[in-house]
């Protein structure tokens, strides 16, 4: 499963639900959290059930509901999920994860329901950060993912176009991820109208290691999915390399070359990785 593009949409705009899957995206959300007023969240939560149950509504996107932080999620699965079983829902995300019990009273809340779909973690506060690597170990949590933005404010950081502020925080979560076998998820980049910042900063978090990042608004998918999808020259680098292992293995040989440099098991990696970043974005068999 590929997360390059994760797309947050208001749970109160129902048009705007059905819509979402056109922009693109590999993960669309439908958001009961900040996205939506309290006074709003019992017709938020109605008007998502109604998308989810819809039997046309069947898109190619992971399609993702972002539950209410706290015992408030309880209440949310119990509108959205009811007691039927034809609803189309493939993970939920939990924002402010800060222990690995978070993540498990979900699942468990999820099997009750008979839904036990993954749950991405959002790791948005200071506690989070320094849980992120238990948080990641729970075998519910299929992905986590960074938000800079609630997290400095947290700390009472000040957020900053280069984000020095929050580099440690994400970083650290970026290699909880990788310790368990998770998907990265990167923070949000709030300014929609700044395509070439959206570039520069989606660059960065590939350059990190993550596997996607977040995007409010449809217009940020297209950028966010080319930077995530492997480079045509590296993909052929890539397969190069893996053919060269093959053939070493066949051969007895420890020690290869490709193109004249040396190939060693980091590099192996990243071949492996490039491969397998390009199947998913469809762009390898």
């Amino acid at each position: 499963m590929v997360r390059r593009s994760v797309l947050f949409t208001p749970g109160d705009r129902p048009e705007m639900m059905r819509k979402a899957p056109r922009a693109g995206a590999d993960v669309v959300v439908f958001d009961l959290e900040d996205a939506v007023a309290p006074r709003r969240k019992a017709e938020a939560r109605e008007a998502v059930r109604d998308v989810l149950a819809d039997p046309e509504f069947d898109p190619d996107a992971e399609v993702c509901v972002r539950v209410t932080a706290a015992d408030a999620a309880a209440e949310d699965l119990a509108v959205v999920l009811g007691d039927d079983d034809d609803v189309r829902l493939d993970a939920v995300m939990l924002p402010k994860a800060e222990a690995a019990g978070d993540v498990e009273r979900l699942a468990a809340a999820l099997r009750e329901r008979g839904a036990a779909v993954p749950v991405l973690a959002l790791i948005e506060s200071a506690r989070g950060v320094l849980a992120a690597d238990a948080i990641a170990a729970v075998p519910a949590t299929d992905a986590l993912i960074f938000g800079a933005e609630d997290l400095a404010a947290d700390v009472g950081a000040t957020r900053t176009r280069e984000g020095t502020e929050v580099l440690y925080a994400r970083e650290r979560v970026v290699v909880a991820a990788a310790a368990h076998g998770r998907d990265a998820i990167d923070t949000v980049y709030t300014d929609f109208d700044d395509v070439d910042g959206l570039r520069a900063e989606t660059a960065f978090a590939v350059q990190l290691g993550y596997d996607g990042k977040l995007a409010i608004h449809p217009a940020q998918v297209d950028p966010i999915n080319e930077a995530f999808t492997p480079d045509p020259d590296d993909v052929e680098w890539a397969e190069a390399v893996l053919e060269a292992k093959r053939e070493a293995d066949a051969a007895g040989r420890g020690v290869f070359e490709v193109d004249g440099e040396m190939i060693d098991a980091p590099l192996i990696a990243q071949a492996e990785r490039i491969v397998a970043r390009a199947k998913a974005a469809g762009e390898r068999d």
